[in-house]
């Protein structure tokens, strides 16, 4: 991967699977999309402040992603 910050959903899954070590099972899937769908999480604030609105609403829907390749796997 070039990038740094993930540009792709393949990259980003690379990134959490691979370099991360994170596997994306559903309960980690679904925490995240938890946390990141709610702008009231500090975290949440934060990791917007930090990449933007742009990534973060991509970052979620990779999240999303994720949990449907989950469903249909």
């Amino acid at each position: 991967m070039a990038e740094a910050i993930p540009q792709t959903y393949a990259d980003w899954r690379y990134c959490i699977t691979v370099e991360c070590g994170i596997p994306l099972e559903a309960i980690y899937v679904d925490s995240r999309i938890a946390i990141l769908s709610s702008v009231d999480y500090e975290e949440t604030r934060r990791f917007r402040k930090l990449y933007g609105d742009s990534h973060w609403q991509r970052v979620l829907a990779w999240f999303q992603q994720a949990r449907d390749d989950l469903r249909h796997s």
